[in-house]
C-alpha cells in the first residue's frame, strides 16, 4: 500500500482529504514562510507548498507527500494571517464590498519526482458593516487564516460570490490534487 502524507496541520485540508475516504498521515512541516517580494502570488504559493512537502519527504522518502499554501491578494498585495484583532478588522474592512483573489499552491513530492501547480479563485465580499466585522472577529475564526477569513464556516456569510475552485479557497483544490496524484502514480482505493 502506498503511503500518503499531508504536510500540513490545517484542519481544513485534513477534512477535505478525509471527505475523499483516503488513508493518509499528517506530518506538519514548520518551514520559513518568508518569500521574495518580487515573486508573483502564484510563484509564492507554489514555492511555499514545495518547501513544506520537501521537508516532510526528506523524512519519508517512500511516500507521496502533499504540501499546500494559500494566500489572499488584494490590490496586488499578499495578505497573510492577521497578527491580532486590530489587523483582522483592518483586513476585513479592506476586503469589504469588493473583489479579491485567493491563490492556493500545491506540491506533490514522490519517490519518482515532483510536481507543483496553483489555482486562482476570485472572491467578492458583501459590503460589511462594522457590526458584521466585529461579530466575525469575535468568533475567533479569522486568526489562523490568510486574509482573515475562512469561506467554509462563519466566513461564508461574508462572501457574495466566487469564480473558480471553492475548495482552493478552503485550502486544497481537491479535484486537481487527485488528478495530479494519479498522474504521479498514486493508486486511489476506488
Amino acid at each position: 500500500m502506498q503511503n500518503l502524507i499531508l504536510a500540513s496541520s490545517s484542519p481544513r485540508r485534513k477534512e477535505l482529504l478525509e471527505n475523499l475516504h483516503l488513508s493518509f498521515a499528517i506530518s506538519s512541516s514548520e518551514v520559513d514562510e518568508s518569500f521574495d517580494p518580487a515573486l508573483s502570488p502564484a510563484e509564492v504559493v507554489m514555492e511555499l507548498a514545495e518547501r513544506k512537502a520537501q521537508v516532510v519527504f526528506r523524512k519519508n522518502q517512500e511516500a507521496f507527500v502533499i504540501g499546500s499554501d494559500t494566500v489572499v491578494v488584494v490590490d496586488n498585495q499578499i495578505l497573510g494571517k492577521p497578527a491580532d484583532e486590530a489587523e483582522a478588522i483592518s483586513t476585513l474592512k479592506r476586503l469589504s464590498g469588493r473583489q479579491h483573489e485567493v491563490f492556493t499552491g500545491v506540491a506533490i513530492v514522490t519517490p519518482t519526482g515532483s510536481t507543483k501547480f496553483y489555482e486562482r479563485t476570485e472572491v467578492w465580499f458583501w459590503e460589511l458593516t462594522d457590526e458584521d466585522i466585529n461579530a466575525y472577529v469575535q468568533s475567533g475564526e479569522p486568526f489562523d487564516k490568510a486574509g482573515a477569513y475562512g469561506i467554509q464556516q462563519f466566513g461564508s456569510m461574508l462572501v457574495k460570490k466566487i469564480n473558480g475552485d471553492y475548495f482552493a479557497v478552503v485550502g486544497l483544490p481537491v479535484a486537481r490534487t487527485i488528478r495530479e496524484l494519479k498522474k504521479a502514480g498514486y493508486h486511489l482505493p476506488y
